[in-house]
């Protein structure tokens, strides 16, 4: 059996090759073209980066490494990661020889509860997150090793040092932050032999929890593992870490992009917009009632929380996956219940909606619902859920980018006068 870094390191090789011809053969190959839209609009479209971890097709959703996510949905977080940063899932022998990695980097070092309870008592939960992440740079093997002079080809190495002791952190320092945050009693601490899902569980405090929790976290982790390279989050991630910043730096700068509220900090909105409309009608409206009350939201101007995305003209499949796993553990609760009639209600009104060019539900539409049936009403803490996810996708195009040497990241920019110029000299 190969360990994870041997299996990179023959993966590393071919990648590499695979690089160098393309750009000898085909560097001049045009790929893309950019409208004025698309340089006011925040380069919405434009095809300039390239992310092998994961795609999605607007048509389709999120396909990682080739396998679409409706097909992954029983998968551990750890298997994700592994297919993540090698395109193929493990085999028991591999996924333990791997795991071995996160669990061995389980401890918090004692520095970051001082760093977060010094904080004031009101502070954000992402606030505490990135600030636990930042502070553990001290820890990182990456710039440990470039500060010694290590070679470029290693890059990758010391990064996938850096993800393992993050990623095996991480569900501790999530726990700890609700614990301290919300004054749900002391620290837990981990325990050496548990996978990431039910250590969090166990740290968090809620192991006596209703039948399924486990099963949501593992899939609320998979779901938002990964996303391609173009959002918020991912980007940040990788014009930081292309300077070389290592993965503290750069996972910090991405995860304050995903605590936006157009970013990670939507599925609040969209919770609040559901538990509302149960308040308003004393229960689970119906649809009729729901219509009406859409229909009122968005003649007052706004918009319906959870429906619409950047990218997607299709039903969200991670939406789908939350959707079928309610069904099966609380079909019965109004708040998911209200999240089914909305699903059946508003793609409707929307469509009628010229401007709108997708009407149907991301994934911020149910997830909230379902941790709200679990009990988790903190609704700031939410984001730190989405964060502990998607640090294994930001982890995980680090390492394939550092693998692949590319450069950093420096696109051009142009002021508003030479647009005016280019835009009269083609007419």
């Amino acid at each position: 059996m190969l360990s994870i870094y041997e299996k990179l390191s023959q993966k590393v090789d071919v990648w590499r090759a695979e690089g160098a011809e393309m750009l000898k053969n085909n560097g001049n190959f045009k790929v893309s073209d950019v409208t004025v839209s698309q340089i006011y609009g925040g380069m919405r479209g434009v095809i300039s980066l390239l992310c092998d971890t994961s795609e999605v097709p607007n048509d389709k959703g999120l396909i990682i490494r080739g396998t679409p996510l409706k097909e992954l949905t029983q998968k551990s977080p750890e298997e994700i990661f592994y297919l993540l940063l090698t395109g193929d899932l493990p085999n028991q022998e591999e996924l333990e020889e791997f795991s071995s990695h996160i669990r061995n980097n389980k401890e918090v070092p004692g520095y970051v509860w001082d760093v977060l309870r010094a904080l004031p008592a009101d502070t954000h939960p992402m606030v505490m997150l990135d600030t636990a992440i930042l502070c553990m740079q001290r820890e990182s093997v990456f710039a440990k090793k470039y500060d010694e002079g290590m070679k470029k080809n290693d890059y990758w190495k010391y990064t996938l040092e850096d993800a393992f002791n993050l990623i095996g952190r991480l569900p501790g320092i999530a726990a700890g932050i609700y614990r301290m945050r919300f004054n749900k009693g002391d620290l837990i601490a981990p325990v050496a032999d548990m996978d990431l899902t039910g250590d969090y569980v166990h740290m968090i405090g809620m192991e006596d929890a209703p039948k399924g929790f486990y099963e949501l976290m593992k899939l609320f982790l998979v779901l938002h593992s990964d996303h391609e390279a173009g959002n918020v989050s991912a980007l940040t991630t990788v014009v930081v870490n292309s300077a070389l910043s290592d993965l503290y730096y750069s996972v910090s700068a991405g995860l304050n992009g995903l605590a936006g509220p157009l970013h990670g900090l939507a599925n609040q909105e969209c919770i609040k917009w559901i538990v509302d409309t149960v308040d308003k009608f004393n229960g689970t409206p119906t649809k009729e009632q729901i219509s009406d009350y859409v229909t009122e939201t968005l003649k007052s101007g706004k918009v319906i929380p959870g429906y619409g995305h950047a990218v997607l003209r299709i039903v969200d499949p991670r939406f789908e996956a939350f959707l079928e796993f309610g069904k099966k553990y609380c079909s019965e609760n109004p708040i998911f219940q209200t999240v089914v009639q909305t699903f059946e209600v508003v793609p409707d009104i929307l469509k009628q909606i010229e401007k709108i060019k997708d009407p149907w539900p991301n994934v911020d539409a149910g997830s909230g619902a379902l941790l709200y049936h679990y009990g988790f009403k903190e609704l700031s803490y939410y984001t730190v859920l989405f964060a502990l996810s998607r640090v294994l996708g930001l982890s995980a195009q680090a390492v394939v980018n550092r693998a692949k040497l590319k450069p950093i990241t420096r696109p051009k920019s142009v002021p508003y006068s030479w647009l005016v110029e280019k835009v009269k000299s083609s007419s």
